[in-house]
């Protein structure tokens, strides 16, 4: 038997997903956790989260049965819960068979911070160029070469990602927020497109000059990782006969 997990967590206390000796990690909580129920396991996760992302829609599988989650949410800290765990197909594998992911990233467009969004959103006090924001983004769509906005040490083989969503929307007064799913992201992916979107949109850079970027430039020609705090998985998706897409 295999189980499906579906998690949401605060990033901003953890070193991200993967255990990492001496760092408080969310896979390392949740592990922990697992043992203590009896069911000492390794996770598989479909998104492996860095220091400070959040999760609302994180999916996570384990070999052998479910655990009810009033049982493991009583064993975890309050910044990560359960939202339920499933039988899933024998051999399902959150990783490897997952077919797409889904961020998005919050900016507060405000001159003065919010106490409320602290460690929620990234803050910008100057205007920014809506249309040149959502110009990138129509770029963005589509199958390129990421290569400029991962870093330069990396285990990445393939850089090329096919992204079905890139857009811009409004959330309330203040809010802006970046909404982009692809079949997969590379490490850092989601924060250096936003990070180099919004020197578009400070008109500190074109928007030819990004859509230059998607034919595998190096990353030195990308603009700079925006902070960790504004960003979420919100989904995985999942082919029908393998459960619920989160």
């Amino acid at each position: 038997m295999t189980a499906r997990l579906d998690l949401e967590y605060d990033g901003g206390a953890f070193a991200g997903w993967a255990r990492q000796p001496g760092r408080r990690t969310v896979q390392g909580v949740l592990e922990e956790a697992l043992a203590a129920t009896g069911r000492p396991v390794a996770l598989s996760v479909a998104g492996r989260t860095d220091a400070g992302v959040h999760a609302r829609g994180q999916v996570a599988s384990h070999p052998g049965e479910p655990v009810a989650a009033a049982r493991l949410n009583a064993l975890l800290p309050a910044d990560v819960r359960m939202l339920r765990s499933v039988p899933a197909p024998e051999g399902f594998d959150a990783r490897r068979d997952a077919r797409a992911r889904l961020y998005r990233y919050r900016l507060l467009t405000r001159p003065a911070a919010s106490p409320f969004e602290r460690g929620r959103a990234l803050h910008r006090r100057r205007p920014l160029d809506r249309g040149a924001l959502e110009a990138c983004a129509e770029l963005v769509r589509g199958t390129h070469d990421f290569t400029a906005f991962t870093p330069t040490q990396t285990a990445h083989v393939r850089f090329e990602r096919e992204v079905s969503r890139a857009e811009w929307a409004q959330a309330g007064t203040d809010v802006l927020e970046l909404w982009i799913e692809a079949d997969s992201f590379m490490r850092r992916m989601a924060r250096v497109l936003v990070g180099t979107m919004l020197e578009v949109g400070s008109e500190r850079r074109s928007v030819e000059s990004f859509g230059a970027l998607l034919a595998g430039r190096p990353r030195s020609e990308a603009g700079p990782t925006a902070p960790a705090c504004g960003l979420y998985l919100e989904a995985v998706r999942y082919d029908s006969g393998e459960g619920r897409s989160a």
